[in-house]
């Protein structure tokens, strides 16, 4: 998946900070807001292409998806993947 920001050269690059609050938030509150609600909803304002590349990237890394009305999930499940990462039959 090409993000953002290599389709667009002006679009500025997401601090880690940035990155984190967002994802943090987005876990805290998964499933309650559509992608422009939870923009707006953020703890800290951050540019609108900011926000765009970190959602792209979190869907990229499988820690966020859509469901069937848009709204952002958090799906990323740290607890399994603890469980899992030791386990002879999977190699990470």
């Amino acid at each position: 998946m090409q993000l953002l920001q290599s389709k667009n050269p002006h679009a500025r690059s997401p601090t880690l900070q940035t990155v984190l609050m967002v994802e943090q938030f987005i876990d805290e509150n998964s499933g309650e807001f559509k992608k422009t609600e939870l923009f707006k909803k953020l703890p800290r304002k951050v540019m609108w292409q900011t926000f765009q590349i970190i959602m792209e990237y979190l869907e990229s890394i499988h820690k966020i998806a859509y469901d069937n009305q848009s709204y952002v999930v958090y799906i990323w499940n740290p607890e399994f993947y603890n469980k899992i990462r030791n386990s002879p039959e999977i190699k990470i």
